[in-house]
């Protein structure tokens, strides 16, 4: 497991590369363990994502980054001993209520993470093809995130980029803060949300949402929490 770490960047550059090569053996294996998978959560969709294939950092401030386009059965290649290393993007957003606290939320039982609690975001998804990938793109998509997971109507211009981050398995995640808004209409906004899509037959992906006021009541929170949460609210709760 990689600890999670916070980079402050100043220039990003992103470089899409050829998804990794499997043998045979590895694709019958992986497609086996995805099945599986899919057994224990129906809910659960071969979409595709843009992923890390590897990244440099110039020790002044920029960071390179190269990505491929895969889709989520790629994940069932964790653990296997020779695979392609697979490793995610993702997109995550502090939303800030006007006292001063931040909103998290708790991942429903039906999601890859049941019971974790983080941000509002998730995993990235490739531009069309022929597409590149950028900074536009990365806030355009935790826009998307952020009213999906909470209801919240915040538009990608008025996002603030802020660090980078290292999260486990080796993750790399490119956070935002959203403006404040008052907590009546954050916690309003997400009862909204999870009213409409339970009526429909969906459940929303979080289950729980919550106002956090420091890092002591983060960690009191039952259940795990995304293993960069407590650095970014550190550094929320301090900046």
């Amino acid at each position: 497991m990689v600890t999670a770490e916070l980079w402050d960047v100043s220039r990003l550059r992103f470089e899409e590369t050829a998804p990794p090569a499997l043998t045979a053996a590895q694709r019958t294996t992986m497609d086996a363990r995805w099945a599986a998978a899919v057994r224990a959560n129906p809910t659960l969709f071969d979409g595709p994502v843009a992923a890390l294939a590897g990244y440099e950092r110039d020790g002044a401030g920029g960071l390179s980054v190269s990505w491929t386009r895969l889709t989520y059965r790629f994940r069932a290649l964790r653990g296997l001993p020779g695979a392609p290393a697979v490793a995610a993007l993702f997109v995550a957003v502090l939303q800030p209520c006007d006292d001063g606290r931040l909103l998290v939320g708790r991942m429903s039982p039906t999601t890859s993470a049941p019971g974790r609690w983080q941000p509002p975001g998730g995993t990235l998804e490739p531009p069309g093809d022929g597409g590149a990938l950028g900074l536009e793109l990365l806030r355009a998509h935790a826009a998307r995130e952020l009213a999906e997971e909470t209801g919240s109507d915040t538009s990608a211009d008025a996002l603030v980029p802020g660090p980078v981050v290292l999260g486990a398995r080796g993750s790399l995640g490119f956070l935002f803060t959203a403006p404040p808004r008052p907590a009546r209409e954050l916690r309003e906004s997400y009862a909204a949300l999870a009213r409409t899509e339970t009526a429909s037959g969906v459940d929303p992906e979080f289950d729980r949402v919550e106002l956090i006021g420091s890092l002591s009541e983060l960690r009191a929170l039952p259940g795990p929490l995304a293993s960069y949460l407590e650095l970014a609210a550190g550094r929320f709760f301090v900046a």
